[in-house]
């Protein structure tokens, strides 16, 4: 099956540049939203991944930006008005959508992107099931949770499993690509495809793992960061300068989590502190497990204070 019509259920970070991604590859795409208030939080992310596109096509052309394998391949001569013109077609044609039935009613695929909220997302399949096309084949986004919590709510088991993205997808253009022991095998060939087709690399994850890849290394690395800071021993910018200055690399986890988003960071640690094999007995004898409580609390009060991460202009530091 060849899938032509995609609906994106959440307007998030990510939700949002799965979406311009893929209308940027030529798929006609819907965001559905649960309220006029979703709306309203989600066209300035769509407006940003935009500039995003923008400036990277610039930069890519005039050779002062890094190359953005989602955008164009770099064993090719990189046709600028072309990309600009992508970027233009899928801005324009991206459509919002509140009611889950319209926004599905021709799908041939649909990807759930909603905040990693277990009973938040088995309520949206109970109301996707019964308005949802025969043909259509679903995926979670999730990057903690497992595809086989939710398969049976979904009605079409065999047509469910998980496609995570990276964020910055243009740029990060990686999925991995997880079935459920329900999922028929072909549409895990199929989502490979459409991987492909958005000019991601799909990457097989082969057995059912919280975290999938990327993530089951991530995340251990970001809650140690988290936890120097809650537990005192540190802040975020020299914690942050400590982890790029002695590796290298480009951001410190703070700068992460104010990338993915601060909702998302409290999600993942009200997920993971029910996790009792995170920290294993070796490692406790060697150090403290991690303080979920503090962690939290510190989400939760930035949370409180509108502190979002980069799409508000204020996290653990301000843009």
């Amino acid at each position: 099956m060849s899938y032509k019509t995609v609906c994106v259920a959440g307007g998030g970070v990510l939700g949002s540049q799965i979406a311009f991604q893929a209308a940027y590859c030529g798929f006609d795409v819907t965001i559905w939203l649960r309220s006029e208030g979703s709306i309203g939080r989600t066209q300035p992310k769509i407006d940003h991944v935009r500039e995003e596109y923008i400036a990277a096509i610039e930069g890519m052309a005039d050779g002062t930006g890094e190359w953005c394998a989602g955008i164009a391949d770099s064993d090719q001569p990189f046709d600028k008005e072309a990309a600009l013109a992508a970027v233009e077609r899928a801005y324009s044609t991206l459509k919002l959508e509140l009611d889950l039935a319209k926004a599905v009613v021709d799908a041939d695929l649909v990807i759930e992107s909603m905040a990693e909220d277990t009973q938040a997302k088995i309520d949206f399949y109970k109301k996707l099931a019964p308005v949802l096309p025969q043909k259509t084949v679903i995926v979670t986004n999730s990057s903690t949770l497992l595809p086989s919590t939710f398969a049976k709510y979904t009605g079409r088991p065999e047509k469910y499993l998980s496609l995570h993205f990276a964020n910055s997808i243009w740029k990060n253009n990686m999925t991995e690509v997880m079935a459920q022991s329900q999922t028929d095998k072909r549409y895990f060939d199929e989502l490979v495809d459409f991987a492909n087709d958005i000019r991601m690399l799909a990457l097989p994850v082969n057995k059912e793992k919280n975290g999938y890849l990327l993530n089951s290394m991530l995340v251990p690395w970001l809650l140690s960061g988290l936890d120097l800071y809650v537990s005192g021993v540190s802040d975020p910018k020299s914690i942050d300068l400590a982890w790029t200055r002695g590796t290298g690399a480009p951001k410190g986890p703070f700068r992460v989590f104010d990338t993915v988003g601060i909702q998302t960071a409290y999600n993942i640690v009200m997920q993971y502190q029910k996790v009792p094999g995170l920290v294993s007995p070796l490692l406790k004898k060697m150090m403290m497990p991690y303080n979920f409580k503090a962690m939290a609390s510190v989400l939760k009060k930035m949370l409180d204070e509108g502190k979002l991460g980069e799409s508000s202009g204020e996290g653990f530091f301000k843009y």
